[in-house]
Formats: structure tokens, C-alpha cells, sequence
């Protein structure tokens, strides 16, 4: 066939493109060799409009292990011998399409990531994001991802211990699905997705290649529209028992030491897997793709290099150490097939039963590469003169506040996750140290030492579409306030930055912004990004997701008996506020669903006092002298106060410091920098020593079980947990699309 302009605009390669590639080639490439260039050259795989301010990002430090971006996922030093690995990356336009399978091979992908590593995982999160919980569709893609998300994790037997559910309707076509992984790796155990030694064999291993999820990596770099629905083969099929196989038997081949470098098949398959792997190590491969394994027949080669089935890998072997790897994969009954070898020359050669199907240099396939990569223009949204415009002054404040606690309360935002969050196996591998003792961030073992890992996924979007930099400065700030809270010291993090269409130039502010305030945050916090992903394109047909930089961040506890809960322990102990009281509304929760209030600023935030919040914060929890720690976040100080009360029924006692504070401002406004604490009469001395000058404000006593706010009854600790644990369930059972979410 004739390749053309208009057969690559069918491919979703621009005319520009085209004209590039025809001039790295020398020639006009056929279609195998154009498929390849548009898997490779996708935003999804090459990110030609975000990583030249991508790399703008802190990416160094000293606990880094490998240098962010050049390999699957990061690895830091966690000491003992020991780094902890970890990765968060997005599957929205599959779980749109198709919520079970989307979501469930999300998981099984980032997992591999972790693997192919030579890490064990330990611990999975995730961050979802959805339309309007009243809404059918929004129950049927919860349904779905909930249960994709528990079918591959309990199968694979790695526990999901901590996450974020949002609802709001910028979300409504298309959710976001982000997983994150977490494993251990001995040091000097690791693995390079590098292809080296020339004549060394290439193998295929894990499951055979179908046409699932051919052309998943393109499929991901467009907007969804109502016939995205016809694209449903780019949704992969995932195999939790097959990918737990592969885990141990990559795992068990290492070490063997005839494993030269591995990566696992995600994106664009066969064609990424080679071209980075020798790009990479700069060299080339052979490959024959009839000797790939297949489970449907006539796979043509383009199919071969494309197809993003699940659970597979592309290792180089040591030259005469063949038989070593193929006893293993025999052990674990999994295919595996020497399909090629590495050559010296930098080409990759696909051939089909002896015929040369395509021939690309593998550099310029990839990121970092050959691919291109763009500066797109970018200016102020139009929305941002609504935002300016707001007056908080233009709120009554409300003459009922409990009225408005309880409505707060059950908002899908804020109230429990719990009809989530049970459906994932929390316990398997016995590594939870977070199991009836909750904290702001999931705790959990690093064996085989004695360390803690704190784990935490966050963002709040509406603060970044409010002002994507400081938006996004705050969420980087929540994700190490959550793990100082719990004890930890942040190490690094990795993101998964979920936006719209990047040619769109107030989209693309948003990016921009979100990076630059990210990137400072991390410097403050000393957390380089060690990777991670950007997920573009994420647009209703009303317009983009609110933009959502999600922040994946791993802490390290030196013991994890250093461990601080949330949680109330005594009824007398007396409750603290660290930070200063606000009157702030702005963005909050309140002002959104109760006010409806829909274009306000970002809440108050400043980076250095919310640096030293948390260097106070982990001194108190060193010198022992504090109870329990909880981040005032969604919902406000009251909303932290009942959190810090449900886990052992009780109540609190509480006034406001301040009464030249609106009162709603103070109790439901979302301010940043400020923690409850609670402190035993025998150690308040010891605590106002330890806080100095470090504003705080002591706001009343634990009780029983009775909540009293400003003097007045507000019901008991067991009734407002009752609202906050059944909010959800109560929405879905209240719709007639209600058995769409029975599992929950």
C-alpha cells in the first residue's frame, strides 16, 4: 500500500511527522515501520509536549539509587542494604472504556514496572477520580474500576493500603484510574531494562501476544468522544495468576545471573520494549516475530509489535546461559522463546518468517531520543477572572453550623471510603502496620528489616484548578504532611500528571504552572521526582478534568514502632491545633458543595510555614510528647476533630480561639499548615516547651463520646460516624442504578 500523509494522520502522526520521520529513515517508511513510529512517537510513550518542563523538576539526591527516568520506576535508599522502589502511572482512557479490565490491568502494569526491577512489590495504592456519585454512569465506572482494582491486587496477593476517591462532575466522561507500587529490593539486586553484549539472545517470556490493547499507547493520547467506545480491542485483558507467576519466576531467574537487562512489555508492546531497551545500551536487535508465542493465529507483524497484552516481559540472556532461564520459566509453566539476539549497528530488524518486515533505528524512537519534543504555546485560563471576582465577604455565614456539619459530613469528598476500600485485600503478605491503627499516611513493613515505609497518594484538584501552582505546591505539602504525621521522613515521590488536550494553551497553563509549583515544593521538602507519568488528552466534551498532578510519596520510618496514628486515645487528653486558626474558605469543601460556590482561590498556603509545621510536628512525635497527629485537610478542622474521635468513639469538647473569626471559615475552612494533636496532662509542659514559638492553640479536651462545639450539644461521636461511614452506600441505595454498585 501507497504510505502517505493521510495514512499517517490515521495513525494520529501529524504531516510534520511524517515529514520527520521520512527524513531519520532516508526513505518513506511502510506501514509496520509507521505503526511502530506512532506507538513510539505518542504522547503516551515519547511525552513530546511535557518533558522539556518535566525536566525541569528536581530529579537528584542523595538517597537516589538510579537517576529519575532511567529505568521503570525509582529506587531510593531506605538503608540496611535496602531501597524501596516505586512508580504511580494512570490508565483513565481504558478504565472510561471499559472500568474493570481498564482499571485491573492499571494494576497488573504498574506492578511490573516494580518487578522487572528485580524488587518485590509490597503495597499498592491508587488515586480515582469520578463524575457525580448521583449519577448511573458514575456508579457503573465506580463498580467497575473498584472491582478491577480488587480482582488483579488480592489475586496477585499484594495489599492496597492507602488511596483517594473525588467526585466531581469535570470527571463525568472520563475518570482517572492512577495506581501506584511500592516494593523492596536488596541493593546491588536490581536489573536494567538495558539490552548490552552483542549475540546475546533476546527472549520473549510470560503470556502469549493477542490483539488486545493494539494500539493502546495512541488510544491514550486522545480526547475520548462518544465513539471511543468502538476503540474497546486497545483495552488490554490482564491475568492476576499468570502475572503472580511471572513475578516469581523473574525474580527466581535473577538470580541466576544470567539476566543481562529485562522491561516489561507495557505501552506499545513488542516495539517500546526493544527500542528502549537498545537505545538504551546502543545497540540494535534481531528479531524473528514468528517465533513470538501467540494465542489467536495470522497476527500480522504490525500486531506483533503493537499489541500491549498483559503479562509479559523482553529479557537479554548471557550468550550460553539459555537453558538456565528456559528451566525456570519450564518450572513456572510460562512461555518463553528466544524470538532474537542484539546486534552491534544500533538497527532494529523485525522479520516474519525470514522476511524483513521493518527495519528503525532505535534511537530515534525514543524519548530522549529521536522523538520529537515541543513547546507548546500557553496563557491564562478565561475561568481565572470568575476566580479573582469571588468575595468571601458575599457568604452569609450560615445561622445553623451543625446543620451544615452534617451535610458536610456525608459529601462523597469527605465522608468514609470504607465501601471502597473493602473490597481490597489490605492484609495479604502480613507487611500492613496501619490495620486498626489509622494514620494520615499507610503504613507498612519493609522486610526483612525493621523499617517502616509511609505511603501516600494526593491531590486535591480543585485547589489546582483554582491555581494550578500553588495548587500544586499544596499537594506535594499534603503528601509530606501526611507522612510526617504518621511518623516518617519524606524520601522522594513519583507523579502521574492527569490534564487535558496540551494544544489546548489554557490547558497547557495549567501544566506548566503545576510543574513549576511542584518542582518548588519538592526542593523545600528535599523529595526529587523519580518519575513517574503525564496522562494528556483526559477532556469531557464540555471540556478538560479539573488538572490533577497527582503526588505518590514514600517516607521512611527508622523503626516502624516510631509509627504516630491519628487517632483520639484517651477521653481527657487535651486537643491542640498546630498552626494558626483561619477564617479561610476559599476552594473548601463547604464552599463548593453547600455554597455552591464554583470559582474561588486556592486556600491560604505558604510554603515555609508549612515546611516548619512539619519539622515541628516531627520533633513532637520524636520527643514522644504528643498522642495522635491528623492533618487538617477536606472538610476542615471539624471534619479532623470527628476522624481523630472514630476509631475509639470518642468525642471532643472544643471552642473557637478566635471569635473575630467567621465561624464557618474556622470549623469547615480548608486552610493548609495546620494539625490536631492530642496531649496527656502529664506531658502539656512538656509539649508547650517542645512547641516554643511555634503558633499553636489549645482548643479543648477529648471526651466520652459527646461532641460539644462552642458550648453546645452536637450529638454524640457514634451518630456523626454513622453519617460519615454510610454516606456513600446511602447515595448509591438511594438510586434506582443502585444494584450497579452492590458489591460496595
Amino acid at each position: 500500500m501507497e504510505i502517505t500523509a493521510k495514512t499517517a494522520a490515521q495513525l494520529r502522526i501529524t504531516e510534520e511527522e511524517f515529514e520527520l520521520i521520512k527524513e531519520r529513515l532516508g526513505r518513506t517508511p511502510n506501514f509496520t515501520e509507521l505503526c511502530a513510529f506512532s506507538g513510539m512517537w505518542s504522547e503516551h510513550c515519547s511525552y513530546k509536549n511535557s518533558i522539556k518542563w518535566l525536566k525541569t523538576l528536581p530529579r537528584d539526591g542523595s538517597k537516589m539509587l538510579v537517576k529519575a527516568g532511567e529505568e521503570n520506576a525509582g529506587l531510593m535508599d531506605i538503608g540496611d542494604g535496602y531501597g524501596v522502589v516505586f512508580k504511580i502511572e494512570s490508565h483513565n482512557h481504558p478504565s472510561a472504556i471499559e472500568p474493570f479490565q481498564g482499571a485491573a490491568t492499571g494494576v497488573g502494569g504498574i506492578h511490573r514496572d516494580i518487578f522487572t526491577m528485580g524488587a518485590r512489590p509490597i503495597a499498592s495504592l491508587n488515586s480515582l477520580r469520578f463524575g457525580k456519585l448521583e449519577e448511573a454512569k458514575t456508579q457503573h465506572l465506580l463498580a467497575g474500576v473498584v472491582h478491577g482494582i480488587s480482582h488483579y491486587g488480592n489475586c496477585f496477593g499484594v495489599p492496597t493500603v492507602g488511596g483517594e476517591v473525588y467526585f466531581e462532575q469535570k470527571y463525568h466522561t472520563n475518570p482517572l484510574v492512577n495506581a501506584m507500587s511500592v516494593g523492596i529490593v536488596k541493593n546491588g539486586e536490581t536489573v536494567s531494562a538495558t539490552a548490552k553484549g552483542i549475540g546475546n539472545p533476546v527472549f520473549f517470556v510470560g503470556s502469549a501476544t493477542g490483539k488486545d490493547g493494539i494500539g493502546g499507547a495512541s488510544f491514550a493520547s486522545a480526547d475520548i468522544t462518544a465513539e471511543s467506545a468502538e476503540e474497546l480491542p486497545a483495552v488490554q485483558v490482564g491475568d492476576p495468576f499468570q502475572e503472580k507467576k511471572l513475578l516469581e519466576a523473574c525474580l527466581e531467574v535473577l538470580q541466576t545471573g544470567a539476566v543481562v537487562g529485562m522491561q516489561d512489555m507495557g505501552a506499545a508492546g513488542i516495539i517500546c520494549s526493544t527500542s528502549e531497551m537498545s537505545a538504551k545500551g546502543e545497540v540494535g536487535m534481531r528479531i524473528d516475530l514468528e517465533k513470538v508465542p501467540t494465542r489467536q493465529k495470522n497476527m500480522k507483524a504490525w500486531e506483533l509489535l503493537l499489541s500491549e497484552s498483559q503479562e509479559r516481559m523482553l529479557m537479554v540472556v548471557e550468550k550460553g546461559k539459555e537453558k538456565e532461564v528456559l528451566d525456570v520459566f519450564e518450572k513456572w509453566d510460562l512461555p518463553c522463546s528466544e524470538i532474537g539476539e542484539v546486534t552491534g549497528d544500533g538497527i532494529l530488524r523485525f522479520y516474519m518468517h525470514g522476511v524483513l518486515e521493518a527495519e528503525l533505528p532505535a534511537y530515534d524512537l525514543v524519548l530522549g531520543g529521536g522523538a520529537p519534543q515541543y513547546s507548546r504555546n500557553y496563557i491564562q485560563p478565561d475561568y481565572f477572572s470568575k476566580i479573582e471576582a469571588f468575595n468571601a465577604n458575599s457568604i452569609e455565614v450560615p445561622d445553623d453550623l451543625r446543620a451544615v456539619a452534617e451535610k458536610l459530613v456525608t459529601i462523597p469528598n469527605i465522608a468514609s471510603k470504607k465501601a471502597v476500600y473493602v473490597q481490597y485485600d489490605s492484609m495479604v503478605g502480613t507487611g500492613n502496620a496501619s490495620t486498626n491503627q489509622p494514620s494520615d499516611a499507610a503504613i507498612v513493613i519493609a522486610k526483612p528489616t525493621n523499617k517502616g515505609l509511609a505511603l501516600t497518594t494526593d491531590c486535591n484538584s480543585r485547589y489546582v484548578f483554582a491555581n494550578p501552582y500553588k495548587g500544586a505546591m499544596i499537594a506535594v505539602a499534603e503528601a509530606a504532611r501526611n507522612i510526617v504525621c504518621s511518623g516518617g521522613a519524606p524520601l522522594g515521590i513519583t507523579n502521574c500528571l492527569n490534564f487535558g488536550n496540551p494544544y489546548d494553551p489554557q490547558v497547557y497553563y495549567q501544566f506548566v504552572e503545576a510543574i513549576k509549583g511542584m518542582g518548588e515544593a519538592c526542593r523545600r521538602f528535599d523529595t526529587p521526582v523519580t518519575g513517574g507519568n503525564v496522562s494528556f488528552y483526559n477532556q469531557n466534551p464540555d471540556g478538560p478534568v479539573y488538572p490533577t498532578p497527582t503526588i505518590g510519596m514514600v517516607g521512611v520510618l527508622e523503626h516502624v514502632n516510631d509509627k504516630m496514628t491519628l487517632d483520639f486515645k484517651h477521653a481527657g487528653d487535651t486537643i491542640y491545633l498546630i498552626g494558626k486558626s483561619s477564617g479561610d474558605i476559599n476552594s473548601s469543601e463547604y464552599l463548593h458543595k453547600i455554597q455552591g460556590v464554583e470559582f474561588s482561590p486556592a486556600p491560604q498556603f505558604d510554603l515555609e510555614t508549612e515546611f516548619m509545621l512539619q519539622e515541628k510536628v516531627a520533633a513532637l512525635i520524636k520527643a514522644r510528647v504528643i498522642e495522635s497527629a491528623h492533618d487538617v485537610s477536606e472538610g476542615g478542622l471539624f471534619t479532623a476533630l470527628l476522624e481523630s474521635g472514630f476509631n475509639r468513639n470518642l468525642g471532643v469538647d472544643v471552642v473557637a480561639t478566635d471569635y473575630n473569626i467567621r465561624k464557618d471559615g474556622y470549623w469547615f475552612g480548608e486552610a493548609q499548615s495546620r494539625v490536631v494533636v492530642s496531649v496527656r496532662s502529664n506531658k502539656e509542659e512538656a509539649f508547650k516547651r517542645a512547641m516554643g514559638i511555634h503558633p499553636f492553640e489549645e482548643l479543648g479536651v477529648v471526651t466520652t463520646g459527646s461532641v460539644e462545639i462552642d458550648g453546645m450539644e452536637w450529638g454524640h461521636i457514634e451518630a456523626w460516624k454513622a453519617l460519615y461511614d454510610n454516606a456513600i452506600q446511602n447515595i448509591i441505595s438511594g438510586q434506582e442504578s443502585g444494584h450497579a454498585l452492590s458489591a460496595l
